[in-house]
C-alpha cells in the first residue's frame, strides 16, 4: 500500500470536516451589525426567543419622557429585537424568559444591522439592566440610574456611539 492511499481517508475525513465547520464559522460572523455604531434603549419587553444558538429578547423602546412606548406611524409600537449568544449562556447571566418577563422595563446597548432593521447584537455592550418592577426610569435616564434595578452581565451600559 502507498503512502498516499495510507493518508487518503484522513485527508477526506478533514475535508469534509472543513467543509462542514465553514457555515458555522460563517453563522458566527458579526459583518451584518455595525459595530463602530452603539445605540442605547431603555424599552418594555414584549417576548423572548429562548433559542439555543442566540436567545433573542423583543422590546419596545419608550420614549425619552419614559411615559409610553413608541410608535409607528399606524399607532403599533415599534419592535426591537436585541440577539445574544445561546439560552444557556446568557443564563449564566441571569436573562432568561423567567428574569425577563413580558411588561419588565429594561435598558440594553446593541449594535444595529446594517440594513437598517429594529434589530442588533449585545456583543460587547456591557450589561442589560432591569428596573425595578413597573418602575420606570427619568426622563431621558435608563435603567441603571433607578435604586433597586439589577444588572443582568457584566459590565456598564454602553454610552450611544455613532
Amino acid at each position: 500500500m502507498s503512502a498516499t492511499s495510507r493518508f487518503l481517508p484522513s485527508r477526506v475525513a478533514a475535508l469534509l470536516l472543513g467543509a462542514v465547520s465553514l457555515p458555522a464559522l460563517a453563522h458566527h460572523s458579526f459583518a451584518i451589525f455595525n459595530m463602530a455604531q452603539t445605540k442605547v434603549f431603555t424599552g418594555v419587553v414584549t417576548r423572548i426567543n429562548p433559542d439555543a444558538n442566540h436567545l433573542q429578547i423583543f422590546f419596545a423602546p419608550m420614549n425619552e419622557e419614559r411615559k409610553g412606548v413608541v410608535r409607528a406611524e399606524d399607532g403599533k409600537p415599534v419592535v426591537w429585537a436585541v440577539e445574544m449568544a445561546g439560552s444557556a449562556q446568557a443564563a449564566t447571566q441571569g436573562i432568561s424568559v423567567n428574569s425577563l418577563p413580558p411588561g419588565t422595563y429594561i435598558s440594553v446597548a446593541l449594535h444595529p444591522l446594517r440594513s437598517g432593521e429594529a434589530a442588533g447584537s449585545r456583543a460587547e455592550t456591557g450589561a442589560i439592566y432591569r428596573c425595578p418592577d413597573k418602575k420606570a426610569p427619568g426622563a431621558g435616564k435608563h435603567c441603571d440610574s433607578v435604586d433597586g434595578s439589577l444588572s443582568l452581565g457584566e459590565g456598564p451600559l454602553a454610552q450611544p456611539k455613532d
